[in-house]
């Protein structure tokens, strides 16, 4: 019987409390989310030098390139604002974003090709070189474990993100009539 006691106190120790996990939670996720405000700010700085670099993969039409330059580091930024106040979608947005990154810097040295990852706009020192594209897909891969882990919180302490409604629409419970 003692030995059963010890092994709960030392199950109890190891997993994190509701409010321990909420402080981790919210640690993790402004970690993201400056890491997503910079990178997005940085590329939206110089939308061109931006576009240069995304024609470096070859993957986009010419025509799509300055709207693209403008439109995935805008994303960015959104994404990180509503992680931020944790809004709803938000966590879902970065995870797509990261899926999109991991899948072009995948791409890039399945190809071998020798350009700068663009992760953090033009002036990224360690996408200078080849070897910085294969630095930057290890860094996606831990960004979206923080992703994943962000989720599995959300689960675990039941955390829900913030709803946010347009005044045009209502909520199923608010079209409730009651008599």
């Amino acid at each position: 019987m003692k030995q059963d006691t010890d092994m709960m106190k030392t199950l109890t120790w190891r997993i994190p409390h509701r409010a321990d996990g909420i402080w981790l939670c919210r640690g993790l996720r402004w970690g993201l989310a400056l890491v997503f405000l910079y990178a997005g700010l940085i590329k939206l700085v110089d939308p061109t030098s931006f576009a240069v670099i995304i024609a470096a993969y070859g993957l986009v039409p010419e025509s799509l390139l300055m709207p693209i330059a403008v439109i995935l580091p805008t994303l960015e930024v959104l994404a990180a604002i509503g992680l931020m106040v944790d809004l709803r979608g938000s966590l879902t947005l970065m995870a797509v974003l990261m899926a999109i990154f991991i899948a072009v810097l995948g791409y890039g040295l399945w190809m071998g090709l020798d350009v700068d990852c663009g992760c953090f706009g033009p002036e990224d020192p360690e996408g200078k070189a080849f070897a910085g594209m294969r630095a930057a897909l290890y860094r996606d891969f831990v960004l979206t474990g923080g992703i994943l882990l962000l989720y599995g919180w959300r689960h675990r302490f039941r955390i829900a993100p913030v709803r946010v409604y347009l005044s045009g629409f209502k909520n199923k419970e608010e079209t409730h009539d009651p008599v």
